[in-house]
């Protein structure tokens, strides 16, 4: 296992953020120079910051990794508490940190969140490989979801999380 460090991100690291994400992009699909991306990334951190937070694994002070989790509150129910629950989305390691438990690391981290702050529940969207590894931090099946994607759609366009190997 690694000696990464975890850590929230903050205003301040939207660089890495982007620096990551363009990596992920990369190592996915072929991507000509895109010029407003970090731009674009920006100003969806800024809008998302008040309901999703983010975590970045640093190794040797540099960026390796991220995941993050939206929050979710319900609406106040008469005679019930308010309740919170959390989507963790955007797993990316690096392949060069793959498979040193850094994706663990992150994982614990935002699990620990969740369960520190009372969410009834934390999904997610995994794809076919990376079930094995969620299975290991403690997640199910979703039997009662249900989904429905947009017209002319295979929902296929959305991020999928990456297989265990890249986490």
């Amino acid at each position: 296992m690694t000696g990464a460090v975890i850590r929230r991100a903050e205003a301040a690291d939207v660089a890495a953020i982007a620096w990551l994400r363009r990596q992920w992009t990369q190592e996915q699909q072929s991507v000509d120079d895109d010029p407003g991306f970090d731009e674009r990334l920006a100003a969806w951190f800024a809008r998302e910051s008040s309901r999703r937070i983010t975590w970045l694994a640093e190794a040797d002070a540099r960026p390796v990794a991220m995941m993050n989790l939206v929050i979710f509150e319900r609406m106040p129910r008469p005679g019930r508490a308010l309740s919170r629950w959390g989507y963790l989305s955007n797993a990316f390691v690096l392949a060069a940190h793959r498979n040193q438990g850094i994706g663990r690391q992150l994982v614990t981290a935002v699990l620990s969140y969740a369960d520190e702050n009372g969410f009834v529940r934390v999904v997610l969207s995994p794809s076919e490989r990376s079930v094995p590894f969620y299975e290991r931090a403690g997640f199910g099946p979703a039997d009662a979801l249900m989904l429905r994607t947009s017209p002319g759609t295979t929902g296929a366009e959305d991020d999928q999380p990456l297989p265990p190997a890249a986490l």
